[in-house]
């Protein structure tokens, strides 16, 4: 299975029509499938909770937002994802690489994973963690989640998810 063509195709069969993205190892297969679907419009962001408030644009132009980011920046955006995101109930799918987890070859990664489940618990946004490639068969039924309650929903994929860092 091509999960980066199924996460793009889930996205474009939820009616996702804009798309941020935090430029990240993990998910630049999924950034690659997005930037040729005429679909999706795309735009990089510089910072994730730079990425929210151009999704906040988005959802009140009348589009479905989603932002591909890397969980080591999810600490600058709580402000917006507890002011902005959750006080307007904006549906928003955070597709967030999972660093700092089990195969993680970089150890200064390590220390936002040990908070960011409890960051986003904290928070109350629904978090769903992909550490197998079969788990993106829920990637749909998340996406129907999200934008049928209007909560920010978080999918963590880790590197065991994508294959590694090429060490398999």
């Amino acid at each position: 299975m091509d999960i980066d063509k199924k996460i793009c195709d889930d996205l474009i069969a939820n009616d996702v029509s804009f798309v941020t993205t935090v430029p990240c190892k993990q998910l630049a297969g999924v950034i690659e499938h997005i930037e040729t679907r005429e679909e999706i419009f795309h735009i990089p962001s510089n910072k994730e909770d730079e990425g929210m408030g151009l999704c906040a644009g988005a959802w009140m132009g009348g589009k479905r937002p989603a932002i591909i980011m890397q969980n080591t920046a999810l600490g600058v955006t709580i402000n917006t994802l507890a002011t902005l995101t959750q006080f307007y109930r904006m549906p928003l799918p955070m597709i967030i690489s999972y660093r700092g987890e089990l195969r993680e070859p970089v150890a200064c990664q390590v220390e936002m994973a040990v908070h960011t489940k409890a960051l986003l618990a904290q928070l109350h946004i629904p978090t769903y963690h992909f550490h197998w490639q079969k788990d993106v068969e829920e990637f749909d039924n998340i996406l129907k989640y999200t934008f049928m309650c209007n909560k920010p929903v978080a999918i963590l994929t880790d590197a065991n998810f994508w294959g590694g860092y090429g060490d398999q």
